[in-house]
């Protein structure tokens, strides 16, 4: 017993959070107008939206979390509706971008985040979805029907390594996905760490080789929505908690290092 926990107190010791995107320190969505291209202040860049107020693509609340993740005070529903166009393009996007300075593109890293959806705003089985991808799309999690595939529809959530999908499954109501990317930038390989609820993370996806590429400003937390012909534009809601990147051995308790 002694052993056990003198090993689990190495661990969490020698792991270390390199950037906080646990929206603690964020009041109101409000306060990400905050940050500019001039004023580079609080944990995310906002500048990928639609043409209205914040509020309108992203709020805040302890109702929007995990509430396994005893770490977050609140979590933040993402929405896409018929203003989400950004910059004169065809694509709904609403994301943020992690603002830092450390080393999160360097070495090996993990991702984190918890992820859910609810019936009521329900993302489309029909659009393919990008969801926390890197602009080289080197690694991501899709949903709904992926472009070019058969059918019309595709309910799963999906792990990616560039466009590939290594893992799968029923993306259901009122579940939360917990994830970890695990990212070598030296070795060039991605694996994937997942749970639901308050269950721990295990690795579901060993490292896999691929072209790691990051200049450590181009990971975009939430979604982008491909256009398809025939499809209208409905509101669509995702909700996000337990957002940090850390290096060192992963942290497997939801939320992480308090």
């Amino acid at each position: 017993m002694r052993g056990t926990l003198i090993s689990a107190l190495a661990t969490v010791a020698s792991a270390a959070v390199l950037w906080d995107g646990r929206f603690n320190d964020l009041g109101t969505s409000a306060d990400l107008n905050k940050w500019s291209w001039g004023n580079q202040v609080g944990p995310y860049q906002y500048y990928i939206h639609g043409s209205g107020t914040v509020e309108k693509y992203i709020n805040f609340s302890p109702d929007f979390k995990n509430p396994a993740d005893m770490v977050s005070k609140q979590g933040a529903k993402f929405t896409l509706d018929s203003t989400a166009f950004w910059n004169g393009q065809n694509m709904r996007r609403i994301e943020l971008i992690p603002q830092t300075t450390a080393a999160i593109n360097s070495g090996k890293v993990f991702y984190h985040f918890s992820i859910s959806r609810k019936d009521t705003n329900a993302p489309s089985v029909n659009r393919e979805h990008q969801i926390c991808f890197f602009e080289s799309h080197f690694t991501e999690l899709k949903y709904g029907w992926i472009s070019g595939e058969q059918g019309t529809d595709n309910p799963n959530l999906q792990f990616m390594v560039s466009q590939n999908s290594k893992w799968k499954t029923e993306w259901k109501p009122n579940v939360w996905h917990n994830v970890a990317f695990e990212i070598d930038f030296n070795g060039n390989t991605v694996g994937f760490w997942h749970s639901e609820g308050g269950d721990p993370l295990t690795q579901v996806v060993a490292p896999a080789s691929t072209s790691t590429s990051s200049n450590g400003a181009d990971w975009h937390l939430g979604v982008l929505e491909l256009p398809r012909s025939s499809y209208s534009d409905g509101v669509e809601d995702f909700f996000f908690s337990g957002v940090y990147i850390e290096s060192g051995p992963i942290t497997t308790t939801i939320g992480g290092p308090g």
